[in-house]
């Protein structure tokens, strides 16, 4: 009888390797793969794995420390963005980028503004419309905290040779053509 481990995977054994996961070989064709071809894809998916995990920890504190869900950082990068190139943003704008709704559209401003973190524009011609701007405050507390992170991964990219960054491009559209959630046949949850 097999123990579970008790703080994760135990030692030594990768939840994203084929030969733990699949054993068999029913789901990953490996048949064509040397022991080391194996052991590099490996190493590339737990570095993605390690990534993954990072890049949600870091998520988590930038919204703890801004006190902002996930749908709330969203809309402030849409609305810092389009300050910062001059382009007037709206309720409908941002409802359009965030794919929600327009009335989900406007509890998130009513929300981000008496949080004092958008104020919104009254259009000086057509009263009705307006548009939204992020205060200075909280566009200093997010290049404090996401756009220091984001200028050291831009910084980590810009440091690979051309060559390396078209590896990673080609990757990247890799697994963006592999991965689409398929539903599983009926008995295949067993």
């Amino acid at each position: 009888m097999r123990t579970p481990a008790r703080d994760g995977a135990p030692e030594g054994m990768s939840l994203v390797d084929p030969r733990v996961m699949d054993p068999d070989h029913e789901l990953v064709v490996r048949e064509h793969l040397s022991a080391q071809e194996i052991e590099e894809t490996v190493a590339v998916l737990e570095a993605m794995s390690s990534w993954r995990e990072r890049e949600r920890s870091m998520s988590e504190q930038a919204r703890r420390y801004m006190r902002l869900g996930e749908t709330d950082m969203r809309a402030l990068r849409f609305l810092i963005a389009a300050q910062r190139q001059g382009v007037v943003a709206t309720p409908g704008s941002m409802a359009a980028h965030l794919g929600i709704s327009p009335a989900a559209a406007t509890k998130l401003v009513d929300r981000l503004e008496a949080g004092g973190h958008v104020r919104r524009i009254a259009d000086t011609d057509d009263r009705r419309r307006t548009s939204i701007e992020v205060t200075e405050s909280t566009r200093a507390s997010a290049r404090a905290s996401v756009g220091r992170s984001h200028a050291r991964r831009f910084d980590a990219v810009a440091g690979l040779s051309p060559d390396d960054r078209r590896a990673v491009i080609r990757f990247f559209d890799a697994l963006l053509e592999s991965s689409e959630w398929t539903v599983p046949d009926e008995g295949d949850h067993s």
